[in-house]
């Protein structure tokens, strides 16, 4: 990513601690939280969310109603598709199934079936912007903040994070509604950072390499602390006059903290991932992003969570020309196998999660341009924090409602478990240590069952 590029995004994350966020009109009343630090401080959970833009088709996880599916649909999935061989468990073996199976067996992984919404369905409710918002704020209200800015601010009104803490949260998407923040702004510590797979960040002091001086041309412009990089005499003399003539406030706060966010990041950057042998990540920007997100919660305590898109892959809106979901698929779980490799082999897997969802999966029938449309059922995949959690497996049954007119779709068994999609939001209020979250979610939407 080129420097500019990488700080308009920063901006726009408020990650430069430079603008204020978009805020919304109801106010997040803090002291209707019950916090248990005891189950926050025990936990002591990083989370890495990778939210699948566009809504994921759930066949991947789940084909085992592949061949009703198949007796009902315009084409064949059988047919199109360069092999559907179901795993053990029923994935798609040739869509990431087999690295599915692998993170299943070894206890690494819960993989739900029957992430499903009642209330879109009776609202007849598929659409893109709507149902990503209301994933990302953990409400069907029109009114709420992001789950992430609602997390931050009970952090910091409980005692648990503050000025001190350092980059609490970061995005590796740029903004979204995951950070959308109350009538009351957030304080610019809890706001986003802005972070890409290369740790290039607007923080950097050592512009000696994008203004392409020697260091001989450095040191003749009065460089110092060449143990942490040059910082030409500019950077000094902006620094002073940033604290001299600024007014107390953001401004002033971003130049104060920029020098030890960038040697902070640089030491990141630094790190070295182990050797994961046959588990070595894949090449692919996506794997290089997981990666980088994993190396910051190892070298950093005080990130709690992190959020990423499929940047890399490709998006999941798959309403024609469906086949090249096969291969995003199978590198988005070779990246995930690869990341929970690296998680225990620097032995965070009782406290780094990763949870994996979008706004919606797929209608099932493989339409007259060989995709599918939106649908109402998707998988949730849930990996690691073994300290908190209790991995089950594949939960979940699913069976096929053709209701016509090309329109298959998949519904969770007739009592089997199901939740709503604003359970996601409850499970990560939970782990940190919110007691009571459908005072956040609006509803009755407990954690899903694996906590």
């Amino acid at each position: 990513m080129k420097r500019r590029d990488f700080i308009k995004l920063s901006l726009a994350a408020g990650s430069a601690i430079l603008l204020p966020t978009f805020s919304y009109s109801a106010t997040l009343d803090v002291n209707a939280i019950n916090f248990s630090s005891a189950t926050y401080n025990d936990n002591a959970a990083q989370t890495i969310i990778i939210f699948m833009y566009g809504g994921a088709s759930q066949l991947s996880g789940n084909i085992t109603n592949l061949a009703e599916i198949d007796q009902h649909s315009q084409n064949s999935h059988a047919d199109y598709f360069r092999g559907t061989t179901p795993t053990a468990n029923g994935c798609w073996q040739e869509a990431g199934g087999v690295h599915m199976e692998e993170l299943i067996a070894a206890g690494d992984m819960t993989l739900y079936r029957t992430c499903y919404s009642q209330e879109r369905e009776d609202a007849g409710n598929k659409a893109h912007g709507v149902c990503t918002e209301q994933n990302q704020k953990g409400t069907y209200d029109a009114d709420g903040g992001g789950i992430v800015a609602n997390i931050a601010a009970i952090l910091q009104a409980k005692g648990v994070v503050n000025a001190n803490t350092l980059m609490p949260f970061v995005t590796m998407e740029g903004e979204s509604t995951f950070y959308l923040e109350g009538n009351t702004a957030l304080p610019g510590y809890l706001k986003p950072v802005g972070i890409n797979e290369n740790f290039d960040n607007p923080y950097d002091r050592d512009i000696s390499r994008w203004l392409h001086c020697t260091q001989a041309e450095n040191d003749n412009n009065n460089c110092t602390d060449a143990a942490s990089g040059y910082i030409p005499k500019l950077s000094q003399d902006m620094d002073t006059l940033t604290q001299t003539y600024n007014q107390a406030g953001k401004v002033k706060d971003a130049f104060a903290r920029r020098g030890e966010l960038s040697n902070f990041i640089k030491e990141i950057a630094n790190s070295t991932t182990p050797d994961l042998g046959e588990n070595a990540y894949p090449n692919n920007s996506f794997s290089e992003k997981i990666e980088a997100a994993i190396k910051l919660l190892d070298y950093n305590s005080d990130t709690k969570i992190i959020t990423l898109g499929t940047g890399g892959l490709g998006g999941w809106d798959d309403h024609n020309d469906g086949r090249d979901y096969v291969g995003r698929m199978e590198n988005l779980f070779q990246s995930l196998k690869s990341a929970m490799a690296h998680i225990k082999a620097i032995e965070k897997d009782s406290t780094i999660n990763i949870m994996v969802f979008g706004e919606f999966g797929r209608n099932v029938n493989l339409n007259s341009a060989n995709g599918w449309d939106h649908g109402n059922l998707q998988n949730l995949y849930i990996l690691g924090g073994k300290g908190y959690f209790t991995h089950k497996g594949v939960v979940g049954e699913t069976i096929v409602d053709n209701a016509g007119s090309n329109r298959i779709w998949l519904k969770p068994k007739s009592g089997t478990y199901w939740f709503e999609p604003l359970s996601i939001a409850s499970t990560l209020y939970s782990i940190y240590g919110i007691e009571n979250p459908n005072v956040l979610t609006g509803g009755n939407y407990p954690p899903v069952n694996i906590v």
